[in-house]
């Protein structure tokens, strides 16, 4: 998704603790964030990549992740690092 693109397709809602919530928040008023919403997808962004998950680039359908590499998949997996946690890829 570009930055700036409003559209968002899927509504997840958690249950938080008074300790996490409190985590969020100061999280997001020392980064300046506008939301709890714009501060949590910017939690998961760092989390993912921390792990070695980055995001899909623009057009890539999930069938272009596979066990097997062939053609497309496998020029966008060399561009991930591999960190055998085990983590499977979701589109």
């Amino acid at each position: 998704m570009a930055k700036g693109d409003l559209t968002r397709g899927e509504r997840l809602q958690i249950m938080l603790s008074p300790e996490e919530l409190a985590a969020v928040d100061d999280f997001r008023f020392k980064q300046r964030m506008p939301s709890r919403a714009a501060a949590v997808r910017e939690l998961f962004r760092l989390g993912l990549a921390a792990v070695g998950i980055m995001p899909a680039e623009a057009g890539v359908k999930s069938g272009d992740f596979g066990v097997f590499s062939t053609g497309q998949e496998s020029s966008l997996r060399s561009s991930r690092p591999k960190n055998g946690s085990g983590s499977k890829d979701r589109a």
